[in-house]
């Protein structure tokens, strides 16, 4: 499959919107930053919930200097959330945003939420990106907290990226899949493996929450425009990529 077998973004009648949302942990941008770039703008996404932001010198500037290279803006997040991050398209009108740390354990890393809530035309979306921790003790309490985090985005329909540093039959991640819609399992396209160290697994993923209709989601492969060796030198994280139909929200009630 390839990228255009991915339904494009969409204002519908009657208010739903089809969004395209990319998961992308960019480590750092360590790597090959023009690819990173070219891997972005391929995937044509209206929402990228990021991991491995850059977090220390100069941070802002280099989330600026992705933004623009990827002809996104930037949303919220980065090192005030240790890592996450959360870029868009001039698409959304961005209603709030606010990032927040997970409790710290000595010894591991900091973890935390960039947290948004967007409009897209009648449809209103709640975005969450993260990044669990190593440990799997940590990762198991952070997938609660994770949940807990959506829910606590009083949205209706909300959608979760990140990487969970476990595969699907693991505690985390299967307790996610177990409340939330896994983009992937729902409606498989393009490929499956996400990291790109041994062993080979899907570690990252989108969700979205029940009423959200996925159309697709997976490792966009065959885009137009850049060469495999792009998705190899941009991180050591493959991108995933879903299209989603979000309803259009319920209209305000009236005051009496």
């Amino acid at each position: 499959m390839t990228v255009e077998d991915l339904p494009s973004p969409a204002t519908e009648p009657g208010g739903s919107a089809v969004v395209r949302v990319l998961s992308y942990n960019i480590r750092s941008m360590r790597d090959d930053t023009a690819a990173l770039a070219r891997v972005i703008r391929a995937c044509a996404p209206d929402l990228v919930l990021i991991q491995e932001a850059p977090r220390f010198f100069r941070w802002r500037k280099a989330a600026a200097r992705l933004a623009q290279e990827s002809g996104l803006v930037y949303v919220t997040g980065g090192a005030t959330c240790a890592g996450p991050m959360i870029l868009s398209s001039l698409r959304a009108h961005v209603e709030r945003t606010e990032d927040l740390l997970m409790p710290h354990h000595p010894g591991l890393h900091q973890r935390g939420f960039a947290t948004a809530v967007l409009r897209y035309g009648g449809a209103r979306l709640a975005a969450v990106s993260t990044h669990l921790s190593l440990s799997p003790g940590e990762r198991r309490q952070q997938a609660g907290l994770t949940l807990d985090r959506v829910a606590a985005m009083g949205e209706p329909y909300a959608v979760l990226g990140g990487d969970f540093n476990e595969p699907p039959e693991r505690p985390g991640f299967s307790r996610i899949a177990a409340v939330l819609q896994d983009g992937f399992a729902t409606k498989p396209w393009g490929g499956e493996v996400t990291n790109q160290r041994p062993p080979y697994q899907r570690i990252d993923a989108v969700f979205a929450t029940p009423g959200i209709e996925v159309l697709g989601c997976g490792v966009p492969l065959g885009l137009p425009g850049i060469s495999e060796a792009d998705l190899h030198t941009a991180t050591d994280h493959m991108p995933v990529l879903a299209a989603l139909r979000v309803p259009a929200a319920a209209p305000a009630a009236e005051d009496a």
